[in-house]
């Protein structure tokens, strides 16, 4: 796809002054989550016989290892979103944890939604965009009616085109996504514009021909043009808690390893001088000429490869005018295993730095031998990141779940409230010493700082009426006997 022609595009169309610079970025770094960035990986070295030989840097892909780990602190299977609205509840998460309803089910989003945030963190930016299959308009307004379906799009910073910024929030955008249909390539534009106080979308299908867009009818079943009626937006943007130091106006965010590329670098060059060490380590056996034969095509044979030679005959030139055996040497190259292993271990230790897993977070020493507590002491600075990159996950859900309960009542016609509280619990269970964390809750009871009913909330999951109940608080003495078994 390309990203100049679409801008180009949006600027004629809507009279904007839109630079595609910034999609340069976005390029190379998925260049480096891809593992082949070519201006690095790829390389020439002239031969014995003076000729070029292309040559392919050896890569340990970091890059995308980085993003994987991210993505499974920040949004795994224990993450858990909790909708206090039972109706918006089970319209999205479903009756319970095992049914295949609700909208999330029906869209994959666990699993999509973790790739997200791995592609969102390698590209600066992911998009949940909420796309409406058979819904029913009335001139530009919407009608009300069950059987529309909604359709969750996962989008990286590649499909997206901020057209307005306020306060560092994308208002107005521009969703850009190569499409196939009946075997042929379409560019889909989706813009969203609040204008109003209402959101406008538009969808628009196009050729490119010679870098120019040719606008093509759209398939059955998308409308050209519709309102809302509402302010809240059909999309939830993800960003990387890290502030954008190449262009802060853009409304996009950069990758994890943004200002780590040197770092990748420096990895990629140690793992490639370890595995060149081992393909150029075997041993050499250096041959004089007296020794190899020559078959009736013309090859050259050596003693090893004449199965029955045993003896071979050498006359006077075994011994040279120095009196060294000059017709064999061997030659064994040094390995050194040991100074490259610490070189690519040092090395790591800088990315993960960068990266804000910590220094320790890739460590290839399983026979060391470390202490809990010095092994919590080590994940600090990653406890304390992904704490600042939760926020930001935290805030996308919440929007994201908000659009959803919005398009259940106003569009499916559903009894939701969409103003109802919304609550993510991470699971941090890998980064946060959870017995130590016990513990510490436990002592807090004993001094007062916390309720026996808070506690059995948080470790039990108990409901509050369940937890007080069985912690006896707020019942009668003739109901604490009851309760517990006891009797008069």
């Amino acid at each position: 796809m390309n990203i100049s022609a679409v801008i180009d595009y949006l600027n004629k169309t809507y009279k904007y002054d839109l630079a595609g610079d910034y999609y340069e970025h976005i390029m190379k770094w998925k260049a480096w989550w891809k593992g082949f960035y070519k201006p690095f990986h790829h390389y020439s070295e002239r031969g014995y016989n003076g000729k070029l030989i292309e040559r392919k840097l050896y890569t340990l892909k970091m890059a995308k290892k980085i993003c994987e780990d991210w993505a499974s602190i920040l949004l795994n299977e224990k993450t858990e979103i909790v909708i206090e609205d039972k109706a918006g509840s089970q319209f999205i998460l479903g009756k319970d944890e095992n049914s295949d309803d609700g909208v999330f089910q029906e869209n994959s989003f666990w699993m999509k939604a973790n790739e997200l945030v791995e592609k969102a963190f390698y590209s600066g930016t992911g998009a949940f965009v909420l796309r409406l299959e058979d819904m029913k308009v009335q001139g530009e307004k919407i009608l009300r009616d069950s059987k529309t379906k909604i359709r969750i799009e996962y989008l990286t910073a590649l499909n997206i085109v901020p057209l307005t910024v306020k306060r560092g929030k994308i208002i107005d955008v521009a969703f850009v996504s190569e499409v196939l249909l009946a075997g042929e390539k379409y560019v889909y534009i989706e813009t969203h514009l609040l204008q109003n106080g209402s959101y406008t979308i538009r969808n628009q299908y196009f050729k490119e021909e010679e870098g120019v867009f040719q606008e093509k009818p759209l398939p059955d079943g998308i409308l050209p043009e519709f309102s809302t009626g509402s302010d809240v937006p059909l999309f939830a943007i993800l960003r990387p808690n890290i502030v954008n130091n190449i262009d802060e106006t853009t409304g996009l965010g950069i990758s994890v390893y943004a200002d780590a590329i040197d770092n990748l670098e420096g990895v990629d060059l140690a793992f490639n001088n370890f595995c060149r060490d081992f393909k150029l380590g075997g041993k050499k056996v250096f041959l004089n000429e007296q020794l190899t034969q020559t078959d009736e095509n013309g090859n050259t044979l050596t003693p090893d490869d004449v199965a029955q030679q045993l003896f071979v005959g050498m006359g006077d030139g075994f011994i040279d005018k120095d009196g060294n055996n000059n017709l064999i040497h061997e030659f064994n190259p040094a390995l050194r295993v040991l100074e490259n292993k610490d070189g690519v271990q040092a090395q790591l230790d800088y990315l993960s730095f960068k990266c804000g897993l910590g220094t320790k977070h890739y460590q290839f020493n399983a026979g060391s031998i470390v202490t809990a507590t010095q092994y919590m002491g080590d994940k600090q600075e990653l406890v304390q990141n992904a704490s600042k990159h939760y926020i930001a996950v935290e805030e996308t859900l919440k929007s994201l779940v908000k659009s959803i309960l919005w398009v259940g009542k106003e569009v499916l016609g559903i009894g939701v409230n969409v103003d109802t509280l919304i609550t993510v619990n991470f699971d941090d269970s890998y980064i946060i010493d959870k017995e130590s964390e016990r513990l510490r809750d436990q002592q807090e009871i004993r001094d007062g700082l916390m309720q026996k009913w808070e506690y059995r909330m948080k470790w039990k999951g108990e409901d509050e009426e369940t937890a007080k109940k069985m912690a006896g608080e707020g019942l009668t003495d003739d109901e604490l006997m009851n309760f517990s078994g006891g009797g008069k």
